[in-house]
């Protein structure tokens, strides 16, 4: 098989795109050569077992990429409309974008429901690793505990100086359940 007959095979196969989650759960049954993951992952990986996991995965061929900026922003930009963007860290966002560039192929192995939340309104497949999946997505708001009005985002009301709470504004049911 010649190198492009190779990469044209690899680039149909699935890929499963790895959170922090993956290696710190260490319950993630796919072959290490089909894994993808970001370098902030690494950042996120604080226990020895888990640094083990992912040194192990590496050796069996975890690839470690930078997301494309392009597909930060796009990610940035619907996790803006759901309302997850204060939930989400810069790893949750590149681990996203980096799924949503293999798209047709990817699905994400991740826990975190904003996460999850996210990357079904991009069409993206999601698997958890040791939590139930998110049945629908979930558009957010922010509730003052004091006054009760609501606002898109922040901390503290500006009306009254009270805390803001998040509350679902809206269900809308999940476009995929593909992956379960």
């Amino acid at each position: 098989m010649d190198y492009y007959t190779k990469r044209e095979k690899r680039r149909k196969m699935t890929s499963y795109i790895a959170d922090s989650a993956v290696f710190i759960m260490g319950n993630c049954n796919v072959d290490s050569s089909l894994l993808i993951t970001v370098p902030s992952v690494v950042d996120e990986l604080k226990s020895r077992d888990a640094v083990l996991r992912f040194d192990l995965a590496k050796e069996g061929g975890l690839r470690v990429e930078w997301p494309e900026p392009e597909m930060v922003k796009e990610v940035r930009e619907k996790a803006e409309q759901t309302r997850d963007s204060e939930e989400l860290s810069k790893t949750d966002l590149e681990i996203l974008a980096k799924a949503l560039e293999h798209r047709e192929t990817a699905v994400l192995l991740t826990d975190d429901y904003a996460v999850q939340n996210v990357a079904v309104q991009l069409g993206i497949q999601v698997k958890p690793i040791a939590q139930k999946k998110i049945k629908d997505v979930l558009i957010w708001q922010k509730q003052c505990i004091g006054c009760k009005k609501t606002f898109e985002k922040g901390d503290e009301c500006p009306i009254c100086g009270s805390p803001l709470k998040k509350k679902r504004k809206k269900r809308l049911k999940s476009k995929s359940h593909q992956e379960s």
